[in-house]
């Protein structure tokens, strides 16, 4: 009996022991949340603004891209209608050039698209609004631009002097630039206020592409390098690249466009004054009036 009593007493031990044990590795548990995944990252290659105003491009790396579906840390957020998501990787060489800028202000003012789904283009723009072509004039009518989908162009509105672009979700979309001008023109780009080179707070000091007289340029996506972009593709706001690596919904739904000219070399072969002083131009000029000497 004795014996019994010991091994019982060494059994209650051990299983208050185990309970101990049990009860700090759940406090535990219970004290340390899921430990979430590292959000993918992608380099992005920018142009800097040179003391000379020349648009060489520099292969450093200035920063990394997310994924629409990939882990952040930003609160996702509710708001309806669409953003600008960070698409799959797709092709797109780009080569350096030299270009100086006629001026650090934009050619002609900066250009605007808005978009959003049906829904809420027809909230923004009200009943007020016209159905027009996908291709619109900008910076003086320097160049043509609008936005495309697939093989096709979404419907575009006019409400004022406010242009409207139809987007539907998890469709890829990309930018479409003419130079219509009589000399080359350096464009830059943004969506949802931040810059398609890096993927950064847009700003007139970046820059931009360089496109040739006649020339048209599709851009389809933020720059990743020299190669390649990520696509841009229609997202919900909680799912824009905007929200996920910037934490900044302010300024999405709008796609802007500022022009350059390049110095000593106008838009125009035209002159603004000379073509003003030709359209004052007389028929029928009065002959000067005569005096004796």
């Amino acid at each position: 009996m004795k014996v019994k009593k010991e091994v019982f007493q060494e059994l209650g031990a051990f299983l208050l022991i185990g309970a101990a044990v049990c009860a700090v590795l759940i406090l535990a548990s219970c004290s340390t949340g899921p430990v979430a995944p590292a959000p993918a990252s992608e380099s992005v290659a920018m142009a800097p603004v040179g003391a000379d105003g020349s648009a060489a491009l520099s292969g450093g790396t200035v920063t990394s891209g997310l994924r629409s579906g990939d882990y952040t840390m930003k609160v996702p957020t509710r708001r309806p209608g669409l953003g600008t998501g960070w698409g799959d990787t797709i092709s797109s060489s780009l080569n350096n050039t030299q270009f100086i800028r006629e001026s650090n202000q934009p050619f002609g003012g900066v250009g605007m698209i808005y978009y959003n789904d049906q829904e809420g283009i027809n909230a923004m723009a009200g009943s007020y609004k016209n159905k027009t072509s996908a291709y619109q004039r900008a910076a003086n009518g320097a160049v043509e631009w609008g936005v495309k989908s697939g093989w096709s162009t979404p419907d575009h509105y006019m409400s004022g002097s406010k242009r409207y672009v139809v987007g539907k979700k998890g469709r890829k979309y990309s930018l479409v630039v003419r130079n219509v001008s009589d000399s080359r023109l350096e464009v830059v780009l943004s969506v949802d206020g931040l810059d398609v080179m890096d993927g950064k707070a847009a700003s007139f000091k970046k820059r931009g592409y360089i496109i040739a007289p006649g020339e048209k340029i599709e851009v389809k996506g933020f720059r990743t390098s020299y190669d390649t972009v990520a696509a841009f593709e229609f997202s919900t706001v909680g799912a824009s690249y905007s929200n996920l690596r910037h934490g900044q919904t302010r300024d999405i739904g709008v796609i802007g466009l500022a022009v350059f000219a390049e110095k000593g070399s106008p838009p125009w072969r035209w002159a603004t004054n000379d073509a003003s002083q030709r359209g004052e131009a007389r028929p029928f000029a009065e002959a000067p009036l005569r005096t004796v000497r």
